[in-house]
């Protein structure tokens, strides 16, 4: 698959960039997508949830009344659960929510997310470009000269690059990421995914390494 190299107004360059079929092309696997974006979500969550049992709830622990013949029902403790002010029943406790995926299927989520897009015209390769300081509204710039300003766009950097990082990053719906970082979640969250041309065959190579 070819597709043609833009420049930072929208027009072409008249280069253009072949897209690996081993990365791009590939029957897209949808139950590894699920695991894949399953455990980064996971891994999101602080797990600081927490509340009080029995144990750390304030109060006395003197049986209320007699086990029997009051006709009412059996109570040990006004911590109990069933009281007001009471201990919360199973409730939730610090936990760490992430888990482990094998490397092979991260690589097998991360390219039939990028193989999606391909297959929906969603891909965009652009010309590199610096900028010379940080600032937003020339970021503004191009996505207005790629007609995507109002698109969640994913922008993918060979390397990390502060000035265009910090240009992008207080906008809505735009991401900025070096292809190292590259992952499922935001390949499939993006409507756009916009690769700098040196950066394609960056993940490329990530993409295929065994």
């Amino acid at each position: 698959m070819e597709l043609a190299v833009l420049n930072t107004n929208g027009s072409e360059t008249g280069r253009k960039v072949t897209l690996n079929n081993d990365v791009f092309g590939i029957e897209p696997n949808d139950h590894a997508i699920y695991l894949d974006v399953k455990q980064f979500l996971a891994n999101q969550r602080q797990g600081t949830h927490s509340s009080k049992e029995k144990s750390t709830v304030s109060g006395s622990t003197k049986k209320l009344h007699r086990q029997k013949g009051t006709g009412g029902s059996r109570k040990g403790s006004i911590k109990s659960g069933t009281f007001v002010g009471g201990a919360r029943i199973h409730g939730p406790q610090p936990r760490d929510y992430s888990f482990k995926l094998n490397k092979k299927l991260k690589q097998l989520a991360r390219k039939s997310a990028l193989a999606y897009k391909a297959k929906d015209n969603n891909i965009t390769v652009l010309e590199s470009f610096q900028f010379e300081s940080p600032k937003t509204k020339n970021y503004i710039n191009i996505l207005d000269g790629l007609k995507m300003s109002g698109s969640k766009t994913l922008l993918v950097l060979a390397d990390y690059n502060e000035n265009i990082y910090r240009s992008g990053r207080n906008l809505p719906n735009t991401k900025i990421m070096a292809a190292k970082d590259l992952n499922t979640y935001d390949i499939l969250h993006a409507d756009t995914v916009i690769f700098i041309e040196n950066s394609v065959g960056v993940i490329e190579n990530i993409l295929n390494k065994a």
